[in-house]
């Protein structure tokens, strides 16, 4: 089974194709997996690894490794152009999530004053008032759309709520409007079970539209697969296809990036 990616709540910086140098902050545990979705194209694995035993970093923890981290790299003059909240789970499940966000804001001002705070969430704690406030308080509220279906979103992302829905999930990221971007994950193939999955079709990108309409985000990220999969059996959308879909959403007035 394929595991974890991070084993350290601060690790890094790397580089990401869509954000530059990145210094990361994992809010799951270093040795499991804690997520509302369990997605298809997760880099981290499958849920079904388990949470494993090191727990959620504390507030506090984040903090101090955090800080070590950064004053380090300023005394080595590092670049760095993001503190980005991604890891092995959903970043905005943490309990403290507001709170890390205050400390992470502090000590950015601190430390790299210049420097964005991203934040990659699966929007299934949109309806969270504290995790809403703490997304206005970033720079890239970056939030996940791969389909305006539902059954799309059952078999692509797979979340664990019974009572996650597409109509609803929609009207929570629209609140943000142009304070946020929305990334869509694009893919074809099969789940484990055989079942098909394609977010390419006329009818995804039509209502993926819609859906952009509502929103009204500051743009919209398009991208595919990058690294393995734990589902063997999905395929990459060519940059050539991603570009055309992109022409399609941009002539309906939405900003759009590929990569």
């Amino acid at each position: 089974m394929q595991r974890v990616l991070f084993h350290s709540t601060i690790f890094g910086p790397i580089h990401s194709r869509r954000l530059g140098t990145s210094l990361g902050v994992n809010l799951s545990p270093n040795d499991g997996k804690v997520c509302t979705f369990d997605c298809l194209y997760c880099e981290a694995g499958y849920n079904a690894q388990g949470p494993g035993t090191t727990g959620l970093p504390s507030r506090a923890q984040v903090a101090q490794q955090l800080e070590a981290k950064l004053r380090q790299m300023k005394a080595e003059g590092q670049k760095l152009d993001v503190i980005t909240f991604s890891g092995n789970g959903e970043p905005t499940a943490h309990p403290d999530f507001g709170g890390i966000i205050d400390d992470v804001i502090a000590l950015r001002d601190k430390y790299f004053p210049a420097v964005k705070i991203s934040v990659l969430s699966n929007s299934t704690q949109l309806g969270r008032p504290e995790v809403e406030s703490a997304l206005r308080r970033v720079d890239n509220n970056i939030v996940k759309l791969d389909s305006a279906i539902d059954s799309t979103i059952r078999v692509l992302d797979r979340p664990t709520s019974a009572r996650f829905n597409a109509d609803e999930v929609i009207r929570q990221i629209a609140r943000f409007g142009p304070q946020c971007i929305v990334q869509t994950m694009i893919l074809t193939g099969r789940d484990d079970n055989g079942n098909p999955v394609d977010n390419t079709t006329d009818t995804e990108i039509d209502a993926l539209i819609d859906a952009y309409r509502r929103i009204n985000p500051n743009e919209v990220m398009l991208y595919s697969i990058d690294r393995p999969t734990p589902a063997r059996n999905l395929h990459k959308v060519s940059r050539e296809e991603l570009e055309r879909i992109a022409e399609r959403i941009r002539r309906a007035g939405i900003a759009v990036q590929v990569s």
